[in-house]
């Protein structure tokens, strides 16, 4: 019963540092989609506001500091280890639904960079990423864990969160096997950001409502978003 209640309280932990990850990751990119574009368009996979990726990445990195802390090893190899590991989740995730026909990112237009999936300058930016987390949030976040272990009742919401991730999961799996059909018949690759950007723009142009949470649940059928985005691909590719 022991080793049942500790795995459960482990899964939890996860679960918070997940969804603590997820959360700040969706903001992040939110502002980043603002400022680059001029709008707010909800980024990511997913319709809710968080990006599982980041929630993975904090995952990683928290289980990484606390490890070294334990052995005491040097922080640097600590933080180098950080940035790989980031850099090998963006590229698990990318090859995944690139593989789709689908891109979430797009890193193309830098040197280096494998398949527009992972480049040097973004190693860079997750280890400084790793440092700064490791130096100044590390321990906000391990005292928020332990506040977390003696507040059992947050559990809860945690059982919610996780609750809800999981259906937006099922929704938007739907619709990615849509897009992902399209790609496919086509022999294209579809830029996520830039189709809900493409949808954005369509219903500025046309003032009718935009809805941000649902981007790809329209006044017009995906089918028709979709045959228009690629339109724009090829003429802009023809200039």
């Amino acid at each position: 019963m022991d080793d049942i209640n500790s795995m459960f309280g482990h899964f939890l932990l996860f679960v918070f540092v997940f969804f603590l990850g997820s959360m700040v990751g969706w903001l992040i990119e939110l502002v980043f989609r603002r400022i680059y574009h001029k709008k707010f368009v909800n980024p990511g996979f997913l319709v809710g506001p968080y990006l599982p990726i980041y929630g993975f990445g904090l995952c990683i990195i928290t289980f990484i500091h606390v490890f070294f802390e334990d052995y005491n090893l040097n922080e640097f190899v600590q933080i180098i280890l950080m940035g790989l590991c980031m850099t090998l989740l963006e590229l698990i995730g990318g090859l995944i639904f690139l593989k789709q026909g689908v891109r979430l990112w797009d890193y193309r237009d830098r040197k280096f960079n494998y398949k527009g999936v992972i480049c040097p300058t973004f190693t860079i930016i997750w280890t400084a990423v790793g440092a700064f987390y490791n130096f100044f949030l590390a321990s906000h976040v391990l005292d928020a864990i332990n506040w977390f272990t003696n507040n059992s009742l947050f559990s809860y919401f945690l059982g919610l969160f996780t609750g809800v991730i999981t259906i937006d999961f099922l929704y938007s799996t739907r619709l990615y096997k849509k897009i992902k059909k399209f790609a496919k018949n086509n022999s294209v690759d579809i830029m996520y950001e830039k189709l809900k950007l493409s949808i954005k723009e369509f219903q500025d142009n046309t003032k009718e409502k935009y809805s941000f949470i649902m981007p790809f649940k329209q006044t017009r059928s995906l089918l028709d978003y979709l045959s228009d985005y690629i339109d724009k691909n090829q003429n802009k590719g023809n200039k």
